[in-house]
């Protein structure tokens, strides 16, 4: 059975921007992304979900000074 994608909203309710890169720290997403989640196409919002984790690394890197 194929996986089915989740379009929920990855908001986890910790919603503090970073003034650096303007991402969210708790989903890290934009602000656009974070206003425009309803009007995305799912499409779209998976194409967001798929580069989370990779912000997530990155911002963990500068915060620790790497």
């Amino acid at each position: 059975m194929a996986e089915v994608p989740d379009y929920t909203s990855p908001c986890n309710r910790i919603c503090t921007l970073d003034l650096t890169t303007e991402i969210c720290m708790g989903c890290f997403r934009t602000l656009d992304e974070i206003s425009g989640w309803t009007r995305f196409t799912n499409a779209e919002r998976e194409a967001i979900r798929a580069a989370l984790p990779q912000r997530e690394q990155d911002f963990k890197l500068r915060r620790s000074g790497g």
